[in-house]
């Protein structure tokens, strides 16, 4: 199964162009600063960015803290993000997991929420995987229908509408039996939690993650435990990973949809099938505005949350009969969508740390510039963004 997860830098030496900037330091310092400098220049032009479609109303937008993964090693954990979202003037910030947390006590949680109340950040939470026979399962806070209880207690006290969940990654549909058992796991756990959700008044957002499920499961699953009670949780970069046409993955499911993460994307066809990579929103095949618009008009007054995350191709190896034994029921004609645009893209550039440059230090730094390009873009073209 290694052959179908992240391959990222492992990858890029055969099949990914590598980045002219690589080839001298001082042109990827400089690559990097004008980066940082053009994207804090857009942020501070925000009163001349466009209103979108949607009634002239702008639309709240977040931060991923996902965006910021490489900060852990600066030990970066609720506090600094909603602090970071903070001088980014940004509207909210999604936590998408109980990691996030130096304490789950109602006192720290209360601390946060009033942290986040005086910079007027709207908090949204995740509580992570729920099957308990999923490959990616932690019983790290007890058993899935213990980790949902924590997990909704820490939202209300946070003043989230939703506790998002998942099952895993692609590798829970090679499994004994495929992705089904751990689709009806997921419904038991949520429909025995579904009464201390609504007396709580929180939905459960569930996730398409890592190409663990299609838009015609993800409905199936959010239907069967009641559309009152559960959305969707939805990301086109892992639409895409389960073989989706993210535009098209978006009609199906914005109606769903209750939380998000957005990040761009590219793709294009290689020997066993595809390859993709995620970018910075704006630089890659996405229709972002109209993307935005669909979202916002299904979910008014839904934040966008940027969860950017690049540099690191992906294989989707669907000429090997091997792959297909993790979708056994799909019709060739269901990829059809997905397959045009592979068609279309091309391949990405990966950066590098210059010579000499701390790989730590890079990572931070390039994630920081990609989460600053994509937050100018969505202002500047999407009518993103309630402050100044």
């Amino acid at each position: 199964m290694s052959n179908f997860r992240l391959i990222g830098r492992e990858y890029e030496t055969t099949h990914v162009f590598q980045s002219n900037t690589e080839q001298n330091p001082m042109q990827r310092r400089q690559f990097i600063a004008a980066g940082a400098i053009g994207a804090v220049s857009a942020v501070s032009q925000s009163s001349a960015f466009c209103m979108n479609d949607t009634g002239g109303k702008r639309i709240p937008l977040g931060l991923d803290g996902h965006s910021m993964r490489s900060m852990r090693f600066k030990k970066w954990k609720a506090t600094q993000l909603i602090e970071f979202a903070a001088e980014q003037t940004l509207d909210a910030a999604l936590f998408n997991g109980l990691h996030y947390f130096e304490s789950l006590e109602a006192s720290y949680l209360k601390g946060l929420k009033d942290l986040a109340d005086r910079h007027e950040i709207k908090l949204y939470t995740g509580a992570g995987g729920i099957a308990n026979n999923g490959k990616q399962f932690k019983d790290t806070w007890g058993t899935a229908e213990e980790l949902l209880t924590t997990g909704i207690r820490v939202a209300k006290t946070l003043g989230s509408p939703v506790v998002n969940v998942r099952i895993g990654s692609i590798d829970d549909r090679f499994l004994d039996g495929g992705i089904q058992p751990r689709i009806d796991e997921a419904v038991r756990v949520l429909k025995a939690s579904s009464s201390r959700a609504r007396d709580a008044g929180i939905k459960f957002g569930f996730e398409n993650h890592a190409a663990d499920l299609r838009s015609e499961e993800l409905v199936t699953l959010v239907e069967e435990v009641g559309t009152d009670v559960c959305g969707l949780m939805l990301d086109p970069g892992n639409g895409l990973w389960a073989m989706e046409d993210p535009m098209k993955h978006l009609e199906t499911l914005a109606p769903y949809t209750v939380c998000n993460s957005i990040r761009d994307y590219t793709v294009w066809p290689s020997e066993d099938g595809a390859i993709f990579q995620w970018m910075a929103v704006g630089e890659g095949m996405m229709d972002v505005p109209k993307y935005v618009d669909t979202l916002a008009s299904a979910n008014p007054g839904m934040p966008i949350f940027v969860e950017s995350i690049s540099n690191s191709a992906r294989p989707i190896p669907y000429l090997t009969r091997e792959y297909w034994k993790a979708y056994p029921n799909l019709d060739a004609s269901q990829i059809i969508d997905f397959l045009k645009l592979v068609r279309k893209g091309k391949p990405a550039k990966i950066d590098k740390p210059a010579e000499g440059q701390d790989e730590k230090t890079f990572d931070q730094e390039h994630e920081r510039n990609e989460f600053l390009r994509s937050i100018a873009y969505l202002r500047e073209h999407c009518g993103a963004g309630l402050k100044s």
